[in-house]
């Protein structure tokens, strides 16, 4: 028996106990309504036959008393942004927007046939019919997308798969404008499904989505096609968010060998976590899945690389990196401390002090008072993620061997600021970890502190001189770079 078009639940089993009013079928105004087809967060979802033209079609309504003013709105943006759509044959489009008795409903095309869900319910689908539907799939959003809409909540259950096997891209209940900064929700909230929602959607108020954004959740629709599962999926939806935001992606021919390499590679590139490095257009995504059709697989661009794409992609920011902007105005501090410290050991340096406790002393006090004086102000500026900590215990790892190169100089009985080459060493080696957790563009204070080091040691009598100012750069240049991206965020917020 063919199924009809559902959405993100099934529809009740049983009708017993339920109001003569909600009882099936029943009108609703100019509609006969047979059945339930589907419920969402907002609205259900009926086959109706309309008498006025004849003709069967599925009506969406509010859900009775327990929409908010915001959930109003939403539910009537919904056919304002396919009603740009129209001229798509695989977008279903809304026939007609009314309100009968107070409660806000539109028609669209009814589709006979299933959805994506339940079709992948019976397990991966044949690498040929994933990349056949998906490419058909990124026409739709495409085409979308062309007219200046983001879907943002594409999943299995939004497509309809008709009785000729031909996908309709349904749902724009969270579709947005591409451009502009306004919205129904703009305000920190995370609205979408985390399975199949990109890092910078999941993360609520940091980061732009575009269209991009709705690539990442096309790969993850066809990972699931390939493998039988979406690429996250946790007990609960912020665990599910966890995983999207932080976790690293299980590759599909590690779940399913028989996944073909290029449909592989492609489905990877559309789910980076960064959206610089995905398709850019969900028409370059289809363009690969044809290639990969035609069998020429010297066309997908997945496959491409060079030593360019390669060092751009080591350069890029990390998913964790829009976590540190509260540490923008530390860090140029930090920088200050750093030519402060210097300053007074080269006058120690200069004056002719020769004790070793002194240094010790001043590097230990100073280093250990700032990072106590860094960490609280920081936690008086918001709750502290676990990334964050991580960060902090690099820092303080960083701490400890300043310290022990002082210590070391006392034990050994050397002369004060002899193994002061050191200081580069470990400050180069904290931007290396730095440069995996935050950007690829700290690799470059990674290197110039090792090539300071290395000066230092060639040209001892001015070491200092040269560590203080490129190490106090690496730092400012940093915190400048996540306080002017927090003034960014803090202006579009207003």
């Amino acid at each position: 028996e063919t199924e009809t078009l559902a959405y993100a639940e099934p529809p009740r089993a049983s009708t017993e106990n339920v109001p003569s009013y909600n009882r099936l079928p029943r009108s609703f105004g100019d509609f006969l309504l047979l059945e339930e087809l589907g419920q969402g967060g907002m609205g259900i979802v009926y086959k109706a036959r309309q008498r006025q033209p004849e003709r069967i079609v599925a009506i969406k309504m509010m859900r009775q008393n327990s929409a908010s003013a915001a959930d109003i709105a939403r539910f009537k943006a919904e056919p304002q942004s396919t009603a740009k759509l129209e001229g798509h044959a695989h977008i279903v489009a809304v026939h007609h927007v009314g309100e009968q008795d107070g409660q806000p409903y539109f028609t669209m095309r009814f589709v006979e046939g299933t959805t994506l869900a339940k079709l992948m319910a019976r397990g991966p689908l044949p690498a040929r019919e994933a990349a056949r539907l998906m490419a058909t799939i990124c026409d739709a959003v495409h085409y979308a997308h062309q007219h200046g809409i983001l879907h943002r909540d594409l999943k299995p259950s939004n497509v309809l798969i008709d009785t000729q096997g031909q996908p309709h891209v349904t749902d724009f209940g969270l579709a947005k404008p591409v451009a502009g900064s306004a919205g129904l929700t703009q305000t920190g909230a995370i609205v979408g499904t985390p399975s199949y929602m990109p890092p910078e959607q999941a993360a609520g108020s940091h980061g732009q989505l575009s269209r991009a954004s709705d690539v990442y959740s096309l790969g993850a629709i066809l990972y699931e096609m390939l493998t039988g599962r979406p690429p996250f999926q946790a007990a609960t939806p912020l665990d599910t968010v966890f995983q999207v935001l932080y976790q690293d992606l299980v590759p599909p021919r590690a779940l399913h060998a028989k996944v073909d390499r290029n449909l592989e590679l492609i489905c990877l590139k559309c789910l980076h976590k960064q959206p610089q490095s995905r398709y850019q257009s969900a028409a370059e995504l289809a363009d690969d899945l044809r290639a990969f059709l035609r069998e020429e697989p010297d066309r997908i661009k997945a496959r491409s690389s060079s030593i360019a794409s390669f060092i751009g992609q080591m350069l890029r920011e990390t998913q964790n990196a829009p976590l540190f902007e509260n540490w923008g105005l530390l860090w140029m501090m930090h920088s200050g401390k750093i030519v402060l410290i210097c300053a007074v050991t080269l006058w120690m340096y200069y004056a002719g002090c020769t004790n070793h406790l002194w240094y010790l002393l001043l590097w230990a006090v100073s280093l250990i008072a700032w990072g106590w004086i860094f960490w609280t102000m920081r936690r008086h500026m918001g709750p502290v993620t676990f990334i964050e900590r991580q960060i902090a215990h690099v820092y303080a790892a960083g701490i400890v061997g300043c310290i022990s190169i002082f210590a070391a100089e006392w034990v050994q009985d050397r002369p004060v600021l002899s193994m002061a080459p050191g200081l580069a060493v470990v400050g180069s080696l904290v931007f290396l970890v730095k440069a995996a957790i935050l950007s690829g563009r700290l690799y470059i204070a990674s290197a110039a502190l090792l090539i300071t080091s290395t000066l230092m040691a060639i040209f001892p009598s001015i070491q200092l001189l040269l560590f203080a100012p490129v190490s106090a750069a690496c730092f400012f240049w940093l915190g400048l770079k996540y306080y002017r991206q927090r003034l960014r965020a803090s202006r579009l917020a207003t």
